[in-house]
């Protein structure tokens, strides 16, 4: 294996040269083709919004799909987006020369402000058609509103911020009633909390935002033409009503903190990027004369929300002396600026100008550019024509860009949905890490890549970096599909020879012993990974070579666990006297085919564990399977060691209850052997029915002969019946066993007279004891002293057997008595039966007018009855219907029989002079009279009461209902 493994290696350097040659020929380097199938749509799509104003457009403001639109002097145009057709015209009112100088619209296109270059204030809520002057608001020219995103709603504006030209600032709030829209001023309140300074005094606010932060902090944004100001402070919960004044009050006396350029612009913007879903925005740009600052909004800040800050200056074709950008809108990756003839994308992740939209001249030059946060729209208006802009897959080239500056991670994140781009950024990054010697996080990477195999691995192994090889074929093989059958044989092949290596290296150096440790810990996960389990077994024997060829036993052992290959892991142990680990491997798996593979030899060393073992398996082992193990072993071993045998056997026998015949007779040649006292015992438990004895009877009897158990012999012929047999070997033993087997045929006494006459031979005859003669005479009722006399040799006198005659003739007498007492008791019943019948004849029952059939309930009087002795009175055909279905078959069949005959002596003759003996010469021809038929029948129907003779009795199990009727007698009561 190692041989082929070195080949292998060999020719991953003959494959890069091929690898070259393909290259060079135009073979592409992964396996993706970068081809585009339709062409790709920019990011930003612009769209000239079909409309025509009667007049100018002089400002323009959207959010939250609500478009507000000032046209020449007077009018107001506002359009729901969602219904454009729509549009709502509303007139300022204004008969002075004011013009519109800014106007806001608020986060929920509710509230909007209306800014004069009167320095006046109107205000128009969405709901109403009349705009309404700000009287407080009166004197100021407005630059900026701060919106309050939290406390805001549909009538109320909550506390809001108000930057004016003169640097000051001013918190204001706005509220109107449905009921009373213009009984009161809509402005609650307007008071300054703060005024913006430069080096030069006061400067306008340009900007403004209000945002909170996390425990109730509060930041505010404030910009003039140079400087962006932090006003940072906690307002307390249940405060917010009131407003932000206590924030700026903590710097009344010292400037907040600020960021100051020097470059001037005469104006500056900033604008935010909001992601879908949040409520706070998370990156900024603020547009000012050196450039664009932007940065990141961290709120976990405690002084300041702006982090990640940087400048990127303006593309070098923009002067700002001669054309400065006039507006800024930020998405989530890109800037737009708005110049007056063009607008430029830059990349906010590298400073590069992405894209470039050149307006044509005829539609003036653009005045501003806003962005609706809620949709993600971009606006842009000259005096006369709209237009917009679309955001699509903005984050499509981002990877690109993260990739260049090597933020690998990043790069994945924006291409994950583009496997093609992805393969790019994970070869760009592992030869990243592998140049920087990060020789595991490049081997990773490159697992992922679609990159050459052979290029890869060839790469490390030029590098002598083994460990990062094996990194990068683990995760190969993690990728592998299960099709890919070959492949993945080779990776795992391969891994196993670099792990035996690199433990084989380990292992000799102590000073690695942690690594080696670690190391070991990962090959076994290696070769116990769920994935790689189908491969591994499917060439475990590859893998037992390598193993081998390493001499790493340990390994060999662990494997064959894992792939159930415990045979091999108990044929290790047995090989290496190591008996007590290899019955723990079999107690542990609880495989039957290991026990009886291994039991022979087990048992010969540890007979008590193995035994401990089998009885723990219980039923799962079949004991017929183990006795060639327990007989070679009983064969060699000692008394000692065969009761080890004997006790597993009886486990057998007496728990499991086996019914094996030869688990019963293995059993008793051990009896037989070395327990003699136990075979009695056994033999009697086993009872003497031959149907539920489980030994053979034949052997046990052999068996018990062979070893001179006359008692067992015994009992073993009893069990056969064998009782002649049985009694002849008793009498070698114990006279009185024999008279114990002699009693057993109690059915055949010829057998059983037989058998006593054989002990009273064997008692006359070879002990030559009368008196024990003589108590055979008294233990068995068939004997007589006339059957034991031939036994008894000529000399003996009477003496011996005078009482034994004695006795025997007062039996006869007894005998005699007893026959004639029976005869006498026989003729006085006999005489008693024929005074009941004289009687019977003569008795008689009165019944009432009134009496009625006990089984219809009708006068009895009404038809043929019966009357019974015991008071119960029946009509003919009542109680006929009552016991024939009770007869038997043949009763029945003779009932009906009867019947016909009687229905046939019933009809009238045919002629009408009858002769006056017609019965007479009925009955001399052999046929039964009409009386005699009607007696028959009575003697069927009326041989005793339905109610209280068997009959009755014999229908106590019957059902109510008839089984077959019965479905049909349960839907009747339904």
């Amino acid at each position: 294996m190692a041989s082929i493994l070195d080949e292998y290696e060999d020719s991953l350097h003959r494959s890069v040269s091929v690898q070259q040659s393909r290259a060079s020929v135009g073979i592409p380097h992964s396996g993706y083709v970068n081809a585009r199938l339709e062409k790709e749509t920019p990011i930003f799509n612009k769209q000239r919004i079909d409309f025509a104003p009667p007049e100018k457009i002089n400002g323009l403001v959207v959010s939250s799909n609500q478009l507000c639109m000032s046209l020449g002097k007077d009018t107001l145009l506002r359009i729901d987006l969602g219904k454009p057709d729509e549009p709502n015209q509303v007139e300022l009112g204004r008969k002075d020369e004011a013009k519109v100088y800014k106007m806001f619209l608020d986060h929920t296109g509710s509230h909007l402000l209306i800014a004069l270059n009167t320095s006046e204030c109107l205000y128009l809520n969405r709901s109403v058609q009349k705009v309404r002057a700000l009287s407080r608001w009166k004197g100021h020219l407005i630059e900026s509103v701060g919106w309050n995103k939290f406390l805001g709603s549909e009538t109320n504006t909550g506390p809001i911020l108000v930057g004016t030209s003169q640097g000051q600032i001013y918190e204001a709030e706005i509220s109107v009633s449905e009921g009373s829209l213009f009984s009161t001023n809509p402005d609650q309140y307007f008071r300054q909390v703060y005024t913006l300074e430069e080096e030069s005094g006061p400067a306008p606010v340009c900007c403004l935002e209000i945002e909170r932060g996390m425990e109730g902090k509060f930041f505010i944004i404030a910009t003039t033409r140079k400087r962006l100001f932090q006003f940072v402070g906690k307002v307390p919960e249940g405060t917010e009503q009131q407003g932000f004044s206590s924030i700026f009050a903590v710097h009344a006396d010292h400037l907040p903190s600020f960021r100051e350029f020097p470059a001037n612009l005469g104006f500056s913007e900033i604008a935010f990027y909001t992601p879908k879903l949040r409520s706070n925005p998370r990156s900024f740009a603020w547009m000012m004369g050196n450039g664009v600052l932007y940065g990141t909004l961290d709120y976990s800040r405690p002084d300041s929300i702006l982090s990640d800050e940087r400048v990127w200056v303006y593309p070098p074709d923009i002067d700002v002396t001669v054309n400065k950008p006039i507006s800024i809108v930020l998405t989530q990756f890109h800037f737009l600026l708005l110049l007056p003839d063009r607008v430029k994308a830059v990349c906010t992740l590298n400073g590069q100008v992405v894209f470039q939209d050149l307006f044509l001249e005829k539609f003036g030059l653009l005045t501003r550019m806003i962005k609706d946060p809620t949709v993600q729209q971009i606006w842009i208006h000259t005096e006369k024509v709209v237009f917009r802009y679309h955001v699509q897959r903005e984050s499509r080239d981002v990877w690109k860009m993260y990739m260049n500056m090597n933020k690998f991670d990043l790069a994945k994140e924006y291409c994950k949905d583009r496997p093609e781009c992805l393969d790019i950024v994970l070869a760009k990054e592992a030869e990243h890490c592998f140049q920087n010697k990060r020789y595991l996080d490049s081997a990773k990477c490159y697992a992922l890549t679609q990159n050459y195999f052979e290029e890869i691995a060839l790469k490390f192994i030029e590098a002598k970096q083994e460990e990062a090889l094996m990194e990068f074929l683990i995760k190969k093989l993690s990728n592998l599909k299960p099709s890919e059958k070959t492949q993945t044989t080779l990776l795992t092949t391969w891994l196993t020879e670099l792990y035996l290596n690199w433990l084989g290296v380990l292992q000799g150096d102590p000073s690695q012993r942690n690594l080696y440790l670690d190391t070991r810990e990962k090959f076994r996960t290696f070769l116990s990974s769920p994935k790689n389990k189908d491969c591994l077994f499917n060439n475990r024997a590859s893998i037992y070579e390598l193993l081998a060829s390493h001499g790493d036993t340990e390994h060999m052992v662990y494997f064959a666990v894992i792939m159930q290959d415990y045979e091999r892991v108990v044929a290790h142990h047995c090989q290496h006297d190591e008996y007590d680990e290899a019955l723990n491997v079999l107690s542990r798996h609880r495989d039957e085919k290991l026990f009886y593979k291994f039991s022979p030899v087990l048992i010969q060393h540890i007979p008590k564990k193995v035994v401990d073992a089998w009885i723990s398996m219980g039923s799962r082992l079949d004991a017929r399977n183990l006795i060639p193990a327990l007989v070679n072993y009983s064969q060699s071993a000692s008394t000692q060691q065969i009761n080890e045998a004997i006790r597993y056997m009886e486990f057998c026998v007496y728990q499991l209850e086996e019914t094996q015949q030869a688990i019963h007779n293995y059993l008793l040649s051990l009896y037989a052997l070395c327990r003699p006292d136990s075979l009695l015992s056994y033999l009697e438990q086993a009872g003497t029915n031959p149907n539920r004895i489980h030994y053979d009877l034949k052997y046990a009897l052999r068996l018990c002969a062979e070893h001179g158990h006359h008692r067992a012999c015994v009992h073993i012929y009893k069990v056969m019946e064998l009782y002649e047999e049985a009694v002849d070997l008793a009498l070698q033993v114990d006279v009185d066993l024999a008279k114990s087997c002699a009693d057993l045929p109690e059915d055949d006494e010829e057998l059983r007279k037989k058998l006593w006459l054989k002990i009273a031979r064997h008692v006359v005859q070879e002990e030559k004891d009368v008196k024990k003669a003589m108590a055979c005479l008294s233990s068995c009722a068939l004997l007589k002293i006339e059957d034991v006399l031939p036994f008894f040799p000529d000399f003996v006198t009477i003496d011996h057997f005078k009482e034994a005659i004695c006795n025997s003739l007062e039996d006869y007498n007894k005998h005699i008595e007893e026959l004639k007492r029976e005869m006498e008791e026989a003729t006085q019943s006999a005489k008693r039966i024929r005074e009941d019948i004289q009687e019977m004849r003569n008795k008689y029952g009165s019944v009432e007018p009134q009496e009625k059939c006990a089984a219809c309930d009708f006068p009895l009087l009404n038809r043929p009855f019966y009357l019974f002795l015991c008071g119960h009175m029946f009509h003919y055909d009542c109680l006929l219907q009552a016991v024939l279905p009770n007869l038997p078959a043949y009763k029945q069949a003779k009932l009906e029989d009867l019947q016909k005959k009687l229905a046939a002596t019933s009809q009238p003759s045919k002629s009408h002079h009858r002769p006056k003996d017609a019965d007479t010469i009925s009955l001399g021809k052999g046929q039964q009279s009409r009386e005699q038929i009607k007696a028959d029948i009575d003697d069927i129907v009326a041989a005793e009461c339905v109610y209280c003779g068997e009959l009755m009795i014999r229908s106590i199990d019957k059902p109510f209902i008839d089984p077959q009727k019965y479905e049909e007698e349960m839907q009747s009561w339904l």
